[in-house]
């Protein structure tokens, strides 16, 4: 890396606070009582007050402490996505929330940060909320405890809100033991590292470079894997279409495996 590894460093450990930072946004804005929703393309691709303010937060930020660095510049690039699952944010499923910052050098992804500003919002009046999760290749990820499911179980993560005929046969073929339909990729990549999922199965071209680029890092760091449900590696080079129009494939073990199963029907209707 021209810039050297100090510039990495320095980037992620901003990124860390910058993503609490905008953790406390997404929070004060469900405290506020206004949500401020707005419908982007449909009613099930929404944006909240939340998404702006820390969108604005997020870029503002890096933008000051990194004034040579473009935000999505040259062999760096950095994704940001300040509200991952923001309908199941608008619809009180605040778990399925995540804030995240994606770092990509040369088009592979090599450092990401994952704030879940509701992390244990359910363990009481008191308890204290959010984490944030971060990695980066070849010295780890940190902010969790690593768990597998048990062997020989079969459990599938999969879209909550975002489902159509491709991705529940997608997903039947798999042949699972249970299936989880949440929100957020952020969120589906901490189920894998926490053991409540073996698989996130998505064959479907809804999500974007910013959904994926940070997960992607946190799940690489611990010797899983991310492709697209061909199997092929995600790029994250400026230049890259947004839309992961492949579908998404995410494992932390077995990847072979779940990608063996893939119908041919799904393989033949999601063009890389």
């Amino acid at each position: 890396m021209a810039s050297g590894p100090t510039l990495l460093m320095r980037l992620v450990a901003s990124a860390y606070s910058i993503a609490q930072k905008a953790g406390a946004i997404v929070r004060r804005v469900i405290a506020e009582g206004d949500l401020g929703i707005v419908e982007k393309t449909c009613a099930t691709d929404l944006q909240t007050r939340a998404d702006r303010l820390a969108q604005l937060s997020i870029c503002s930020s890096l933008a000051r402490k990194f004034p040579k660095l473009t935000i999505i510049g040259e062999e760096l690039v950095v994704w940001v996505d300040p509200l991952d699952g923001t309908k199941e944010y608008t619809e009180g499923l605040l778990d399925n929330v995540t804030v995240l910052i994606g770092i990509a050098y040369e088009g592979k992804a090599i450092a990401g940060v994952i704030n879940q500003p509701y992390y244990n919002y359910q363990a009481g009046p008191d308890a204290v909320l959010g984490r944030t999760i971060w990695g980066v290749l070849g010295l780890g990820a940190f902010g969790f405890q690593l768990k597998e499911v048990p062997a020989g179980k079969h459990i599938i993560t999969t879209t909550r809100s975002h489902s159509n005929k491709l991705v529940t046969d997608c997903v039947a073929a798999m042949n699972p033991d249970h299936v989880l339909r949440v929100g957020g990729a952020g969120n589906k990549i901490i189920q894998l590292i926490e053991g409540k999922a073996s698989a996130y199965v998505f064959a479907s071209p809804g999500c974007k470079k910013w959904d994926t680029c940070a997960p992607e890092v946190i799940l690489h760091a611990v010797g899983g894997k991310l492709t697209d449900i061909h199997g092929n590696a995600l790029q994250y080079n400026r230049e890259v279409k947004h839309m992961n129009s492949a579908g998404v494939l995410a494992t932390l073990r077995n990847h072979d495996y779940y990608a063996s199963r893939v119908p041919e029907s799904v393989r033949n209707a999601l063009v890389p």
